[in-house]
C-alpha cells in the first residue's frame, strides 16, 4: 500500500492495488464510461474517493492521445443572466467533471453569427460533445458540429436536425394562467381583458408560451385575443418597464392578473409598481415562467414556473451516451410554485448530488 505520506501521485495500476479492482475497472470510473460498464456504483464511489484521496489526476494530454479524445466537452448558453441557464451551467460542470472530463461554458449572446463562431472556435479545440442552448439558428450549428464529427445535442430551444429537450412550454403556461385565474376568481367582473402576458421573442420557447396562455384563456372566458400579449418587450427589464407603462396610461391601471415571460420581464413590472400602481400592490396577481426564490418575498401572489433542470439534463447526458439518439423533440415538465413559496434549487445544491 502506497505511504500515507508519499509525494509521488497514485497511478491507475496503485488505484488497482488499493481497491482491489481490475486496472481496466479504475480506468473506467476515472474517464466516466463505469456506468456503461454496469460497473457497481459503490465500486466506482470507493476507486473515485481513493483517487481524491491519494492525488492522483487524469492526464487530458495523454488520454486524448490514446483515445483520439480531447476529454473537453461543450455547453454555449445564449446569456447568463437568469437562475435558468446558470442552473443549467452549474449542474452540466457537475456531472462533466464527474465522469473525469473539462467542461468549457461559453455564451453566444443571441447572435446567430456569434454563435456560429463561438462552436468553430470550439470544435479548433477538439471538443468530444457539445450542448447547445438557447440557440437562435441550431440547424446551421448542427452542419459545423457534423463536419467535425462531433456529438451534440440542442436544449432549451429545438433543432430540427439533432435531438432537442426543451420545458413543456405550452402545458406549463397553460397550468400557470390557469392558477393566475384560480387566483383572481373572486372578482366577480373579471375580464378576458384583465389578464395580459408581456415579454418574449418570436422564438419557440415564447410562441408555445403565449399559445398555452391563450388556450387556458379561452378555457376560461370563452375568448382570448392576442391583444392582450405584449411580446414586443423581448427579455429585457427596461422595455417591459415601457410597455407596462404605456398600458397603465392607456387603462389607467395596470392588469388584475400579469403572465411574466421569464425572471428578467419580472424585473421590468417590479420598476413599476411604485410609481404607476394607485391600487393596492395585493390585489395584484402575478404568474412567471421561470423561477427564483426572491419572489416568495413579494407583497403580492407570485405564481412561478420552474424549468426542471435536474430531469432536462439527466436526459440530455442520456441521450449523449447514446451511440445514435433519436432526432425528435424531447420535452420536460416543468413544475408550478406556489406564492410563499420556495423550493430547492439547483444551485444551493452541493456539486456532488449531480
Amino acid at each position: 500500500m502506497m505511504p500515507p505520506s508519499s509525494k509521488k501521485k497514485a497511478t491507475i495500476y496503485d488505484l488497482s492495488q488499493l481497491s482491489g479492482s481490475s486496472a481496466s475497472t479504475v480506468s473506467a470510473v476515472l474517464n466516466g464510461s463505469w456506468r456503461k460498464r454496469r460497473i457497481k456504483e459503490a465500486t466506482a464511489q470507493l476507486i473515485q474517493s481513493l483517487a481524491d484521496e491519494h492525488g492522483y489526476s487524469t492526464n487530458l494530454q495523454a488520454r486524448g492521445l490514446r483515445q483520439s479524445r480531447s476529454g473537453l466537452v461543450g455547453l454555449m448558453l445564449p446569456l447568463y443572466d437568469n437562475r435558468f441557464f446558470s442552473a443549467l451551467a452549474q449542474g452540466f460542470e457537475a456531472r462533466v467533471r464527474a465522469r473525469g472530463l473539462c467542461p468549457l461554458v461559453v455564451s453566444g449572446c443571441r447572435d446567430p453569427q456569434l454563435e456560429l463562431s463561438t462552436v468553430e472556435s470550439l470544435l479548433a479545440y477538439s471538443i468530444d460533445e457539445l450542448f447547445i442552448v438557447g440557440a437562435t439558428d441550431p440547424d446551421s450549428i448542427h452542419g459545423a458540429c457534423a463536419r467535425a464529427g462531433v456529438r451534440h445535442l440542442n436544449l432549451d430551444l429545438p433543432g430540427t436536425l439533432a435531438p432537442s429537450i426543451t420545458s413543456d412550454n405550452y402545458a406549463g403556461a397553460f397550468e400557470l394562467t390557469q392558477a393566475i385565474l384560480s387566483e383572481l376568481a373572486p372578482i366577480s367582473d373579471l375580464s378576458s381583458t384583465d389578464l395580459c402576458l408581456f415579454g418574449g421573442y418570436s422564438d419557440y420557447a415564447s410562441r408555445e408560451r403565449i399559445g398555452g396562455f391563450l388556450a387556458a384563456k379561452r378555457a376560461h372566458f370563452g375568448e382570448a385575443t392576442s391583444d392582450d400579449v405584449f411580446s414586443a418587450p423581448g427579455y429585457s427589464p427596461a422595455m417591459t418597464r415601457q410597455a407596462l407603462t404605456a398600458h397603465v396610461q392607456c387603462h389607467g391601471r395596470l392588469p388584475r392578473g400579469v403572465f411574466i415571460n421569464s425572471t428578467i420581464n419580472l424585473e421590468g413590472l417590479l420598476g413599476v409598481l411604485p410609481q404607476q400602481s394607485t391600487d393596492p400592490v395585493a390585489d395584484l396577481v402575478v404568474g412567471c415562467f421561470d423561477y427564483d426564490p426572491f419572489a416568495s418575498f413579494l407583497p403580492f401572489p407570485v405564481y412561478m414556473m420552474r424549468q426542471n433542470v435536474e430531469r432536462i439534463l439527466e436526459l440530455a447526458f442520456e441521450l449523449i451516451d447514446q451511440p445514435e439518439p433519436e432526432v425528435r423533440l424531447y420535452k420536460v415538465a416543468p413544475i408550478l410554485v406556489s406564492p410563499r413559496t420556495a423550493l430547492p434549487s439547483l444551485l444551493d445544491a452541493s456539486a456532488q448530488d449531480y
